[in-house]
């Protein structure tokens, strides 16, 4: 168990050290974080106008900064990481075939289930990252209000386990090419057929309708933007990450027999 955890810190370590030694990871935070901040700044322009629509009937009127900033603000994050994680999980395993590094680790005393979990927390790591930079700016909100911290830790809750379905998915993609641009765009068509999936479940019947929804990865997190935790919501999105680790494992195996 310690040297499979050992294994696997190094393997993440690895990821993120490749990451970060690449004008990617920087170009991807640079452009992250000025989008993002394009966001919080109409967002709070809004608040502003909100918070002061009342002035004529007596006084500013007084509006909820979770409902009508942070919500929104949290809930335009899943658009970037849509366009943003196919990039980080693009290389992973599409990298390693096209330089043949791919063989030195499969041939390393190293188990498939390590090489796996390594280069999804690696990809992890570097998702943490962009979160870290959102929550530079939802901090600032901190200053000058007083939001509920119970909505936000969930909203952010709901982030990390979206962005963890983006990037078991995005690990199985990519090691199923050598290469980038194909996982990448693999990656991302993938993870938009279930984003927008929910938008025919009206005309689809009741039965498919429901099933369709439920698959919607959009559907499942409006919740913890409410502040609402729910069991159904968690274990979506863990089957999710599961199943995407256990086909991304299968692939790698078959990657292994073919070696």
């Amino acid at each position: 168990m310690g040297s499979s955890l050992r294994n696997i810190s190094a393997i993440a370590g690895k990821e993120l050290r490749s990451f970060y030694s690449s004008p990617i990871a920087w170009v991807m935070l640079g452009l992250f974080a000025a989008i993002f901040g394009y966001f919080f700044g109409a967002a709070l322009t809004y608040f502003a106008k909100a918070s002061m629509a009342g002035q004529m009937g007596g006084g500013p009127q007084k509006v909820n900064v979770n409902l009508e900033m942070i919500r929104p603000l949290l809930s335009n994050t899943t658009v970037l990481i849509l366009f943003l994680l196919p990039m980080v999980t693009m290389r992973t395993y599409s990298e390693e075939k096209r330089s043949g590094t791919i063989e030195l680790l499969l041939t390393s005393p190293i188990t498939d289930l390590d090489i796996v979990l390594g280069k999804f927390f690696g990809a992890i790591g570097l998702y943490l990252g962009l979160l870290a930079v959102t929550a530079v700016y939802v901090g600032m909100l901190f200053l000058y209000s007083r939001p509920e911290i119970t909505p936000l830790i969930s909203g952010y809750l709901g982030l990390l386990l979206l962005g963890g379905c983006f990037v078991a998915i995005g690990l199985f993609v990519s090691s199923l090419t050598k290469n980038q641009m194909v996982a990448g765009v693999g990656t991302f068509v993938v993870l938009l057929l279930l984003w927008i999936i929910n938008w025919m479940a009206d005309s689809a019947g009741p039965w498919l309708g429901e099933i369709m929804r439920y698959l919607s990865i959009t559907e499942h997190f409006d919740d913890f933007g409410k502040g609402v935790i729910d069991t159904k919501h968690l274990v979506f999105y863990l089957s999710v990450i599961v199943f995407g680790l256990f086909l991304t494992l299968k692939s790698v195996d078959s990657e292994r027999w073919r070696g």
